[in-house]
């Protein structure tokens, strides 16, 4: 018989698989009527300098060194909370001052908006932080009867494809400025969200297609070891 830890454990994988799967579904075939949306905060980030690439004189001796000031970020910090359709690529950013139980309901009220309103159902992927577990959601679910929140499984981060997108939100508002203040970046941010909406591009689902070297034809090749 087995024990008791391999018959948990078989149940959770068991439950992760079921979660992952209707995820996978949503993702590739949502119902007719409805629509998938991503929804994630970012941060806290701080105000302060993002590092990005710095050209320097390879032919320059002594060799030269990329270098970046000390930078504590000290000067203040915030949330960004992200909605993200992967179907058409749209996003939707606001800013906040922190990741509260009010500051969430207030951006699903938001996101409420931005959505189109004909779709009878709305699809939320949503990790399982305490805050997406409140009351108020609950009640937000009530008063809002098209809403179903799908939970991603623990660490199961990749199922959530605002995630990647994150990335290239980091690229366009941070990567390569100092900034002084919260309010700065939360301008950048709006500026950068702005940006990828007016050059968005949808994101299948899917593994990322990765280079193989073409195999040259024959039956036995000898390996290279070189």
């Amino acid at each position: 018989m087995a024990g008791t830890g391999a018959l948990v454990w078989g149940a959770s994988r068991s439950g992760r698989r079921a979660k992952k799967g209707t995820i996978e579904t949503l993702s590739t075939q949502p119902p007719a009527g409805s629509l998938v949306i991503c929804l994630d905060e970012l941060g806290p980030e701080s105000a302060k300098t993002f590092p990005g690439q710095q050209a320097i004189d390879v032919t320059a001796r002594p060799a030269l060194r990329a270098k970046r000031e000390m930078d504590d970020g000290r000067r203040g910090k915030g949330s960004v909370f992200g909605a993200f359709r992967p179907a058409t690529g749209e996003a939707f950013t606001l800013e906040y001052g922190g990741r509260t139980i009010a500051n969430w309901i207030d951006f699903l009220e938001h996101v409420e908006a931005w959505l189109p309103g004909e779709e009878e159902r709305v699809y939320a992927i949503v990790d399982n932080l305490s805050t997406h577990h409140a009351d108020d959601v609950l009640l937000f679910s009530l008063t809002h009867p098209r809403w179903e929140f799908v939970f991603q499984p623990v660490y199961a981060a990749y199922l959530n494809l605002i995630e990647p997108w994150w990335n290239v939100l980091r690229s366009l508002a941070f990567t390569g400025r100092r900034f002084e203040t919260w309010e700065e970046m939360a301008a950048a941010v709006r500026a950068a969200t702005a940006y990828w909406n007016a050059h968005k591009h949808p994101f299948i689902w899917g593994r990322r297609r990765r280079h193989r070297s073409a195999r040259r034809s024959g039956i036995g090749l000898i390996p290279n070891i070189a």
